[in-house]
């Protein structure tokens, strides 16, 4: 059963840190493209950042230098590390999986719940 459980976020102050955690299960991480994305209320679901089966990585420019990407083999995860976060960064983040190595904007197969990040200015 494939699953994804994202954890991590909580409530930082402008110009603060978190590392929001992807953990996956049901199928195996070394083939496919894993995505995070982000919807603020009232707006539409956002791609922030995906890590291709090669190890590529991508990310909206809005995040550019901010936010990694990482895949942390021992806990089986994929991890997004944010800095200077900034209060348009409040969001729900999801991540997801697609199931073909390369990333992509659409056409990921299962999604995680979501974890909820909340800048303050």
């Amino acid at each position: 059963q494939v699953q994804l459980v994202e954890s991590g976020g909580g409530l930082v102050q402008f110009g603060g840190s978190l590392r929001l955690s992807c953990a996956t299960s049901g199928f195996n991480l070394d083939y496919y493209a894993i995505g995070w994305f982000r919807q603020a209320p009232g707006k539409e679901r956002e791609g922030v950042s995906c890590r291709d089966r090669s190890g590529i990585t991508y990310y909206t420019d809005s995040v550019k230098g901010r936010f990694t990407i990482y895949r942390d083999n021992a806990r089986n995860t994929v991890d997004l590390e944010m800095h200077s976060l900034k209060p348009e960064d409040t969001a729900v983040y999801h991540c997801a999986v697609r199931f073909h190595p390369d990333c992509g904007h659409q056409d990921y197969n299962y999604w995680g719940q979501g974890t909820q990040v909340t800048v303050s200015s």
